[in-house]
């Protein structure tokens, strides 16, 4: 039963998830590997039960209704993420100068990006996983926010300054988005 003046927000946990707190320290893991993090704002209650977790707080403002929807979107990412990869596909696209894109441990090496001599690099974050194919380039890897912030190194790495945009459209670019086309 709802109490005047609080909010809660409700996560449920599959079984094949474990969901671990140590204080502002959250721990989830599943068949995909173990994510991390610290959810760090002492407005925000968070109790772990053993089929679902309980995000609530007393006479919410508009910042703590915000924070709350960001903490359970969090847990709930990460509790995909511990289940299943997330992926994000991007179209390697030149017509000027044809362009060689690899992975070199945890980097991305961008030769000869219009007609550049030297190669631009960018990093490859945390445990994503990058995968060549041809003029394709899929990421993956168990936490959305690594994988996304590596396709954001990647798209700025190429990102053209100084040129008129509609005639130089070489680039890097996100197309899709966990099942998602974008582009």
């Amino acid at each position: 039963m709802p109490v005047a003046g609080k909010l809660e927000e409700i996560v449920k946990i599959p079984e094949d998830v474990k969901v671990e707190q140590d204080g502002r320290y959250f721990t989830v893991s599943g068949p995909n590997g173990t994510l991390k993090r610290k959810l760090e704002d002492t407005r925000i209650n968070i109790d772990v039960g053993p089929d679902q977790i309980t995000l609530s707080t007393q006479m919410p403002s508009k910042r703590e209704k915000a924070l709350l929807g960001t903490y359970t979107s969090h847990l709930r990412n990460m509790i995909k993420g511990a289940q299943e990869d997330f992926v994000y596909k991007m179209r390697i696209v030149y017509s000027h100068f044809p362009m060689k894109v690899r992975a070199e441990g945890d980097e991305m090496v961008i030769e000869n990006f219009i007609g550049e001599e030297k190669p631009r690099r960018t990093k490859i974050v945390d445990e994503t996983k990058a995968e060549i194919q041809k003029d394709l380039i899929v990421l993956s890897g168990p936490n959305k926010e690594a994988v996304g912030q590596t396709a954001a190194n990647i798209e700025r790495a190429t990102k053209i300054k100084g040129r008129d945009p509609r005639v130089f459209q070489d680039g890097i670019y996100i197309i899709e988005k966990a099942g998602r086309v974008l582009r």
